[in-house]
């Protein structure tokens, strides 16, 4: 079974962050990383409770970014018209009496 596309991109960043304890593990002289040793590696995983506490802070955090009511969209809006007001009054010029 092949896992999920963001599976493998979590599973690359944790070989890759537990690399060197990984490779220490190796015999040899190259000491080479193989499927047997990174099976081997204990994954330390939070308790049921702070997995369901990170899920939840993971889901308003998504609700942040992507809500376009809240968070990071309405406050790109809110800085857009902004900057169009200022844009406005600092380049918009009265005529000159000649």
């Amino acid at each position: 079974m092949k896992p999920h596309p963001r599976k493998r991109q979590e599973i690359l960043h944790w070989v890759t962050s537990n690399y060197e304890k990984l490779k220490a593990r190796g015999q040899g002289a190259r000491s080479d990383l193989n499927v047997g040793i990174i099976k081997a590696f204990p994954i330390a995983l939070p308790s049921l409770e702070g997995q369901e506490r990170l899920a939840d802070l993971l889901d308003r955090f998504d609700t942040l970014v992507n809500d376009t009511d809240i968070g990071l969209p309405a406050e790109i809006a809110a800085r857009r018209k902004q900057y169009e007001h200022y844009r406005d009054r600092l380049l918009t010029f009265g005529e000159l009496a000649v």
